[in-house]
Formats: C-alpha cells, sequence, structure tokens
C-alpha cells in the first residue's frame, strides 16, 4: 500500500477541501468589507477587502496548484506573492488620495464589520494551521491568514481610535499599516517561492 500513492491523495485532498472553504470565506468577506467600506468611507476596511480579494484570488491560484507538480506550486505561490504586493500599492495609492481629499469614517462600521472579519478569519486560521509548514503554495497560504488576523484587529483599533478622536487619521494610518503588511507578506512569499526553486535547481 505503500506505493500506491494514496498518502498524496489524501494530502491532496485535504489541501483541496481548506482552500475551498477559505476561498469561499474571503470571497464572501470581500463584499461585505468593500461594501461596509464604501459607506462607511473606511480607508481601514478598503484596505481590508482588497486584502480578501488578494487571498481569495490566491486560494484559487492554490487550488489549481493541488495535486500537481512542485515547479507549478513554486510558480502559484510567486504569482500569489505578485498579487499581494500589487493589491498593496494600489491600496497606498487610495491612502494618499484621501489624505488629499479627506473622509468622515463612520467608526461603529468599522468596529462592527472589523469583528465579523476577525471571527472569519480565526476561522480560517485554524483551518490551515495543520498545513502551516507544507508545500510552498500552502505556506503562503499561512502567510496570508496570519496576516489577514492582524489586519482585521487594526480595522477594530482605527475604528475604536475615529470614535475617541473625532479625526479620520487613525483610519488612514491604520490603512497604511495594513498595506504595509500585505506588501510585506508580499515579499515573503515570493522570495520563499525564489528560494524553493533555487533548492530544485541546485538539486538536479
Amino acid at each position: 500500500m505503500s506505493g500506491c500513492g494514496c498518502d498524496i491523495e489524501i494530502k491532496d485532498k485535504a489541501q483541496r477541501e481548506v482552500l475551498i472553504w477559505l476561498l469561499a470565506i474571503n470571497g464572501v468577506m470581500f463584499i461585505v468589507e468593500i461594501s461596509a467600506g464604501i459607506i462607511a468611507d473606511s480607508t481601514a476596511l478598503i484596505a481590508d477587502s482588497l486584502d480578501m480579494l488578494a487571498d481569495a484570488a490566491v486560494y484559487a491560484i492554490g487550488l489549481y496548484a493541488v495535486g500537481r507538480s512542485l515547479l507549478v506550486k513554486v510558480k502559484a505561490a510567486h504569482i500569489s506573492g505578485v498579487f499581494q504586493i500589487v493589491l498593496g500599492l494600489g491600496v497606498l495609492f487610495e491612502i494618499i488620495r484621501r489624505t488629499v481629499v479627506g473622509s468622515e469614517p463612520e467608526s461603529m462600521m468599522m468596529i462592527m464589520v472589523g469583528m465579523v472579519a476577525l471571527i472569519a478569519n480565526t476561522i480560517c486560521l485554524v483551518l490551515i494551521y495543520r498545513h502551516r509548514q507544507g508545500e510552498v503554495h500552502m505556506r503562503a497560504n499561512w502567510v496570508f491568514s496570519k496576516n489577514d488576523v492582524i489586519a482585521n484587529l487594526g480595522v477594530i483599533s482605527a475604528g475604536l481610535l475615529v470614535a475617541y478622536t473625532g479625526s479620520f487619521w487613525p483610519d488612514l494610518i491604520i490603512g497604511l499599516i495594513i498595506a504595509a503588511i500585505v506588501i510585506r507578506g508580499g515579499l515573503h512569499i515570493v522570495n520563499d517561492a525564489n528560494r524553493e526553486k533555487k533548492q530544485q535547481a541546485e538539486a538536479l
């Protein structure tokens, strides 16, 4: 039985099931957060929603990579990282625009939606936990899930600070931090993918 490939099939099935759940959760939360972000005029919520969109795309790419060659998985991780970086830069552009034109974020909606997103991403973190030391595309997904939880805590903190100070600056600052986290996570994944690719090349 050891040579039948059953272990690989079981592992691939487990990865596929986890990624489907992660894709569904992040897809729904993107719609919820981008809608709330626009209504609440919140940069932090919009930044977090784009992070959710990036993650959903990454999970879709990871789902494609399951069961395929290591080279495909490395490429999937690399694309995922680049996509994260691009969206992070997009958030930075939005922050600059709002710094110029101003905004009036709604603190209560920020807090409530941030808490819902935190619950959703904590579930994602639990689902991906046992794959955190797995193949490169699954390690990438673990990084995204950790960053999401941090970003959600940031949104909640921004909402509390906006309510306390009556200023839009906490919203912009937290949005900036979330963008930095997204870009940093993307760079980490790209570097991890490049290391994996180099190791495979050296092993040939």
